[in-house]
């Protein structure tokens, strides 16, 4: 049964009701199938709301009136006087602050009222106090998306037990580099559990239509059928578009525990290998720069699952405080799709097509390409290492050979060349720092705030005496450059010119 709204059930219900009422039995038994297998309703419960008269809505009896205004009263002033607490910690506290409040002449409760107070359940208060916190500015909390979260399954990383290849957990990786603010570039990832074949696609903006659009996307690239799709609690992955995309395309989805990221430790594995080893940590925003990452993992993607192995973990054995864990030998995800005998034939037979075809050494030349232009298009200065044309294949080979002679070869490993901050106000002293310096090197025991005393007196209002440590910073660099132009004048006095200590 899929999730309806009420109000969806409203109109259902109105509709289906309207040709129920007027059907023979035969017609009115289809109809209350159909009604039951759509709504889920029972089938008794079914038959009350379609036999329902027109214009009648069937709703909840009347509940008798147990509080009334007195008891409602009461209870503002009793929780004013707890300082607003919350329902559960006005409950426990009732009976004492009753019988505080009343041994002090604060409160005259007659026995029904304080009986009933003291019966109140701490969900009754807090209904009865609902209109009171709304005129304060507190807004009701609203709890419409913990039904949709909990209809999703939870599965961590110990409930995988070998899937099957297509069962895949999805994360995203931000490019926003130092600060959150705005609009920026996130990179959608999915890994798959049996092979770790993973793919990567830009998204421009964070919604949930995209996602669901990229996913279409990425399924076209990936070897196998998508059968599992395993997220976190974004709200950008918890929705209705996504869900009803996964039980339309019959795909089993699942999420993991809020906080949790090693139920994800496949996904976040190769977050950290693949995204940021390729890409970095610079922040991308617009169009441009998605071009370029789109263009960047149509070669990163095959460069990856072809030609970059890695480790599987098989098992882990606790012994007290320590863990045993033990690793499959190092395979990429193609040879890992190959050996997995549920791989069909007509997929190995494709793969070994296309690692055929592919030439590893190309692929890093197009992948440190892109990479020259994002690290260009991000930083704030142009780069020391500006980007140039692609090269060709010879000339890229051999710079392969001697690359280790320049440090971090990727270009989004580079540190981010920033405009040098100069000073964050004018110079408040300015139009006498001619005068101090004289004044300085006649003087040079003078202290700051002599010196302020003096330009006080020759400049009469324009200098206050929150001047005084501005003119003490400056005076200290004064006398590190004197005490360094004394220090080099004697490493350069001629020979017989030195002075000598008496033994």
């Amino acid at each position: 049964m899929g999730w309806l709204s009420m109000a969806t059930r409203k109109e259902l219900t109105a509709a289906a009701g309207v040709r129920y009422r007027r059907s023979d039995r035969a017609k009115k038994a289809r109809i209350l199938d159909e009604f039951v297998d759509i709504t889920g309703f029972h089938r008794k419960h079914a038959m009350r709301l379609l036999r329902n008269q027109e214009g009648v809505h069937p709703g909840r009896r009347a509940r008798r009136r147990i509080y009334n205004e007195a008891e409602h009263t009461a209870l503002v002033l009793l929780w004013e006087a707890s300082d607003r607490i919350c329902g559960k910690r006005l409950k426990a506290l009732m009976p004492a602050l009753i019988e505080a409040m009343e041994r002090y002449g604060h409160l005259d409760l007659a026995p029904e009222i304080r009986t009933k107070l003291l019966a109140m359940s701490a969900a009754t208060i807090d209904r009865a106090l609902v209109r009171v916190r709304e005129k304060l500015g507190r807004k009701r909390r609203r709890h419409a998306g913990h039904s949709l979260r909990r209809s999703i399954p939870i599965r961590t990383s110990a409930d995988w037990n070998d899937p099957a290849p297509g069962f895949v957990e999805a994360d995203l990786v931000a490019h926003s580099g130092p600060s959150a603010r705005g609009s920026f570039i996130q990179t959608l990832v999915l890994t798959d559990i049996a092979s770790g074949w993973t793919e990567c696609a830009p998204l421009i903006v964070r919604e949930q239509t995209l996602v669901s659009t990229v996913l279409t996307e990425l399924r076209k690239q990936l070897p196998f059928a998508l059968l599992g799709f395993d997220t976190d609690n974004d709200t950008v992955f918890m929705n209705e578009t996504l869900k009803a995309y996964c039980e339309a395309a019959n795909i089993v989805f699942t999420r993991c525990r809020p906080y949790r990221k090693n139920d994800q430790a496949f996904v976040e594995q190769k977050n950290g290998a693949v995204v940021r080893r390729m890409v970095g940590y610079r922040r991308f925003e617009g169009l441009e720069a998605a071009k370029l990452l789109a263009e960047l993992y149509r070669s990163a993607r095959l460069f990856v699952n072809f030609f970059q192995p890695s480790f599987k973990l098989l098992a882990k054995q606790r012994d007290g405080a320590r863990v045993r864990k033990t690793y499959s030998a190092p395979a990429t995800p193609h040879q890992r799709l190959s050996a997995d005998a549920r791989t069909p034939d007509a997929v190995r037979h494709h793969l070994q097509e296309i690692y055929t075809a592919l030439d590893p050494v190309t692929l890093l030349r197009d992948i440190r390409d892109v990479q020259e232009r994002l690290a260009a298009l991000a930083d704030i200065q142009p780069s020391a290492h500006p980007a140039a044309a692609s090269q060709s294949i010879d000339r890229f080979l051999a710079s392969l050979r001697t690359a280790w002679k320049d440090g971090a070869t990727r270009p989004t490993d580079r540190p981010i060349v920033k405009a040098k901050r100069g000073r964050r106000r004018p110079d408040p002293l300015i139009r006498a720092t001619s005068d101090l310096r004289k004044w300085f090197e006649a003087e040079p025991w003078r202290t700051g705030s002599e010196l302020l005393s003096r330009l006080q007196v020759e400049y009469p209002g324009d200098y206050p005496n929150k001047l005084l440590r501005t003119l003490q910073r400056r005076l200290k660099s004064w006398r590190s450059e004197q005490a360094n132009a004394l220090l080099f004048a004697s490493e350069k006095m001629p020979p017989g010119h030195e002075v000598t200590t008496p033994q």
